[in-house]
């Protein structure tokens, strides 16, 4: 009887430690404000999770850089010391065979991105990430595709883009595609993007919708061409101690959700830059533009990647058109 009742006991003291035990406390840091499809997938994720393990996790967004800019938030999540990220085009930089992405007009619409990130080629870029990195992926979605907005004119043929100073970031081949169009790229910090130009010190800057939006740079600029230029994707990242510090159960959940959000997603980010133009409309000329002359202008750019990375990753893309 006494047996029973200390095991009793002890059962019961385990109970409730484990009824009232505290979450774990997950910081998920961003580059990017709550005007960002990254808000979103930070939103459907989180809310997955507590459906699955409810009241496991306290889970505290921390967006506009608030815990740093997009490069210290990587320097950050390899070394352990935040939970986890959601970031964008910062990823790129790790390795330069992922400068895929700063290709023009690499995927012809969402529809081909979904196919072609569901499939070998985004099974290729999540390892490619976790091995350069030494982080876990959680999930592959979508920052956006990129427009070019600017002050002086709609952007329908190449060369209503001579001379034009445009804000561009990404990496080299990104800025190599702009100066084949005749752009003169111009370095500037996104956050001075609306000053530069409001003041002259750029004619325009090329980014997804929400970043136009969220800076209020229609109320500066008359013209906002749809280019989609580049396809960026975003990723939502954990660091490798944290990963490794959740149970089986949780792992598993965390795996899960990561993938089976993906196609709400996607939904969500479409919805919102539609939002997004529709807004912007109101104060800017938005316009169309047949890119297949933009295309062929560029096609260098494909050629030069290839020469240096091989056909690989090119092959699993064109397959999934």
């Amino acid at each position: 009887m006494k047996i029973r009742t200390v095991l009793a006991a002890s059962l019961a003291t385990l109970i409730s430690v484990g009824a009232y035990a505290e979450p774990i406390k997950v910081r998920v840091a961003s580059h990017v404000s709550e005007y960002s499809p990254l808000k979103q997938q930070y939103d459907l994720f989180t809310a997955e999770v507590e459906k699955r393990l409810p009241g496991q996790f306290d889970f505290r967004f921390y967006p506009s850089g608030q815990i740093g800019n997009e490069s210290a938030l990587i320097t950050n999540v390899k070394a352990g010391s935040i939970e986890m990220i959601a970031v964008a085009s910062g990823v790129m930089k790790l390795d330069k065979k992922l400068g895929i992405f700063d290709l023009p007009w690499l995927f012809d619409s969402r529809e081909h991105v979904r196919k072609a990130m569901s499939g070998p080629f985004g099974d290729a870029v999540k390892q490619r990430v976790e091995d350069k990195a030494n982080v876990k992926v959680v999930g592959i979605y979508e920052n956006g595709s990129r427009h070019i907005l600017n002050k002086v004119r709609p952007v329908n043929t190449i060369d209503d883009l001579a001379g034009m100073k445009i804000r561009v970031s990404g990496g080299k081949f990104r800025s190599k595609v702009f100066s084949d169009l005749g752009v003169l790229p111009q370095k500037v910090a996104w956050k001075e993007t609306f000053t530069a130009l409001q003041t002259g010190v750029v004619d325009g800057a090329e980014a997804a919708t929400y970043g136009f939006y969220e800076q209020k740079q229609h109320e500066v600029g008359g013209y906002l061409s749809l280019t989609s230029h580049v396809y960026t994707p975003s990723f939502l990242l954990a660091s490798n101690s944290f990963w490794d510090s959740l149970n089986d159960e949780q792992k598993k959940v965390f795996t899960e959700v990561g993938q089976e959000i993906t196609g709400a997603t996607y939904d969500a980010a479409a919805d919102l830059e539609k939002g997004y133009l529709a807004e912007m409309s109101k104060q800017i000329e938005v316009n169309d533009v047949d890119l297949k002359p933009f295309q062929d202008a560029t096609r260098a750019t494909h050629d030069e990647y290839l020469e240096e990375f091989g056909t690989e990753w090119m092959d699993m893309i064109n397959a999934a058109r």
